[in-house]
């Protein structure tokens, strides 16, 4: 930690509590421009960067732009060697052959994390070159070490084994972007676009979570499974920070903005800010900047200044709406003041608020104030004090496991998104097969490099390591892991061959899919179709809630299959190639277990699919089976999933006292 001033022993107060209990390594530093003062912990400790790495990439594609090295307006062209997974749009949603600038690419890179565009610009600016720009600049540990999903290019290999896809330090991340805000890396210009670039990143989970709308957040976020970061300035009324939060080795690993490590993030930027902001500066801002609004005047009401003047300024002012009394709004002041015959000072004076008239305080005008009162307003009928519970998911329904008969249900029949629910599917054919050969679960599967690069969840087997099929399954239901689901498919596939058919993992993988399918066609799940053995997001992987319902209830039939689903932590031994072994732990995901009653089955979570949950509730010999899908977040799928069961059994004894 560097030298004690009042300031940041006052930080020490608000941030340390916070990191007391925290389960995990955590890195914070902290650079506070009005006052000039530095704080830290753990500030020159190494960690792993996951995406924030991009931050640097960025900066070096800039100061070779300046340099004459690269051109923003420079094509790129997207292969299909160039397509990998994780993070982003290009993958996804774009076909080989497609060309953007390399501008776009940045972009695409920092707003949506893009692991594909990543790549792309660290291509065009060569692999070394961050690395060696950073060093450059004097932060040494900061490092990138390969390119995305690619560590088999990678520069510096005991590093990558380390720290993954990049390395650096809290200290160096805000010292980065302190530069960065001062204009010290690159003209006016750049500064201004990489500036952008951070301010519109779509990651909200972090830093901006808990900060006041009139806070601007300029920050890159990056996540891996133990790991979530976060660096970037905090520009409010009065106060710029420079923040970041560093975090490794968590406990937390789900993949839910409510994750631990981004919630510390979160409490950290809400501390920092609250402490260093002026306290005034609401007051400010509101009354004394209303009078005479003039260059430096930042926040709300300086947005809907420059929302009117785009509204009322003929020709249409181009100014941007971003909070910030610069020379392009002052520019427009001037031409609004001359269109309007009043003296021409660029400052928003009395005369010119009046000239203004109201202000357009949103992107959408409001309706004049006679409209909207003389507005009627229709009220939906009344809630039915007998009917469901009120839940945030999308879809739902409840079946009685004996029957197969649906309770009650809400869009229990429209395809969606699911999650790592569909590893019920990749358990029930591995465990269908034991059933008649039970011989099957002592086999001995190794990890292959593409089982150990699934991203997601994982229940952390490395590659070259080996372990029985019986073992793995508590891998593949406990923790979620999408790594376990690609070694099942890979292993299993095979068997679904021709008899002289050899095949390599790839094609065993897409055999295994194909046996998913068969298995969803057989238990009538009509609208149901897998792409994966996980849940990854894919647009033409999808399934019901009714159809999941079918699929829970054949799978409680089998075998082992409750004894996985209702396991709430297993220890495991892991062989490696050269002989050693190794202790997994993996715990449950599905909270519902910790409580009397619940016997199952599976959550998931992308952010596609939302939080869902398959779940089973047990009462005498009677059980009942919810699915729910697409819930707000985790939190709310446990509130949903205990609501829908309450009311289900309910009706199921209404229904049985009227038989």
């Amino acid at each position: 930690m560097l030298a004690q001033t009042s300031m940041s022993s006052s930080i020490s107060e608000a941030v340390l509590p916070l990191l007391k209990d925290y389960q995990g390594d955590v890195a914070v530093a902290v650079y506070h421009f009005e006052s000039d003062s530095h704080w830290s912990v753990r500030g020159d400790v190494v960690m792993p960067t996951a995406s924030l790495i991009k931050l640097p990439v960025m900066v070096e594609a800039y100061r070779q732009v300046a340099a004459g090295k690269v051109k923003l307006d420079q094509r790129i062209e997207l292969k299909k060697e160039d397509m990998v997974q994780g993070s982003g749009i290009l993958t996804s949603h774009f076909s080989p052959g497609t060309t953007i600038s390399l501008r776009d690419a940045i972009r695409l890179m920092i707003v949506y994390s893009d692991n594909t565009a990543t790549n792309l610009v660290v291509d065009a600016i060569g692999l070394p070159s961050t690395t060696a720009a950073m060093k450059e600049l004097g932060y040494s540990e900061t490092q990138l070490h390969s390119k995305v999903f690619r560590r088999d290019v990678s520069i510096a290999p005991e590093r990558s084994e380390k720290y993954g896809l990049g390395s650096t330090t809290a200290i160096d991340m805000v010292n980065l972007v302190t530069r960065l805000k001062r204009g010290e890396l690159a003209g006016p210009e750049a500064t201004a676009a990489m500036l952008d670039h951070l301010v519109n990143c779509d990651d909200k989970s972090r830093f901006p979570l808990l900060l006041p709308s009139t806070v601007k957040v300029a920050h890159k976020t990056g996540s891996v499974t133990r790991v979530r970061t976060d660096a970037g300035l905090l520009m409010g009324p009065g106060c710029t920070i420079a923040l970041c939060v560093l975090t490794d080795n968590n406990k937390d690993i789900r993949w839910t903005d409510d994750n631990a490590g981004n919630k510390l993030s979160a409490d950290i930027a809400k501390s920092v800010y609250e402490l260093l902001a002026p306290k005034s500066v609401d007051k400010t801002t509101t009354t004394d900047q209303a009078k005479a609004m003039r260059i430096g005047a930042t926040g709300d009401l300086v947005e809907a200044l420059q929302r009117t003047l785009k509204a009322k300024l003929s020709p249409p002012s181009a100014i941007s709406v971003d909070g910030d009394f610069g020379p392009a709004t002052e520019g427009a002041v001037k031409a609004f003041q001359k269109q309007e015959k009043i003296e021409v000072t660029g400052v928003v004076d009395a005369a010119t608020w009046k000239a203004l008239g109201p202000l357009v305080d949103q992107e959408k005008p409001l309706p004049a104030p006679e409209i909207v009162n003389s507005e009627k307003l229709e009220k939906k009928a009344s809630d039915d004090p007998f009917g469901p519970p009120q839940v945030t998911c999308t879809a739902w329904t409840i079946t009685d496991r004996s029957t197969g008969v649906s309770i009650a249900g809400t869009k229990s029949d429209v395809p969606m998104h699911i999650a790592s629910t569909t590893k019920i599917m990749t358990a029930y054919v591995v465990l269908k097969m034991a059933a008649s050969n039970p011989e099957i679960l002592n086999e001995v599967i190794t990890f292959s490099k593409r089982a150990d690069d699934t991203v997601g969840s994982t229940a952390g087997v490395r590659v070259g390591e080996s372990l029985s099929v019986g073992e793995l399954m508590y891998g593949l239901m406990l923790p979620s892991g999408n790594d376990a689901s690609v070694a099942l498919a890979e292993h299993f596939g095979r068997k679904f061959a021709k008899a002289d058919e050899n095949l390599d993992d790839a094609k065993s993988y897409d055999l295994f899919i194909d046996q998913m399918n068969a298995m969803a066609r057989e238990l009538k799940m009509l609208q149901t179709h897998f792409v994966n053995p996980h849940g990854l997001t894919d647009k033409a992987h999808l399934s019901t809630a009714d159809d999941l319902a079918k699929l829970a209830i054949a799978a409680l039939e089998v075998p082992c299959f409750r004894d996985y689903v209702t396991c709430r932590q297993h220890g495991c031994e892991v062989s490696g190639p050269s002989g050693y072994k190794r202790n997994l732990k993996w715990e449950n995901t599905n909270r519902l277990l910790g409580i009397e009653g619940y016997t199952g089955l599976k959550t998931g979570t992308t952010d596609a699919a939302g939080a869902c949950l398959v779940s089973c509730s047990q009462r005498g010999d009677r059980e009942l089976v919810v699915v729910l899908l697409n819930s707000t977040n985790s939190d709310a799928r446990y509130v949903d999933a205990r609501n829908l069961h309450a009311y289900g059994w309910r009706q199921s004894e209404k229904r049985k006292r009227q038989e």
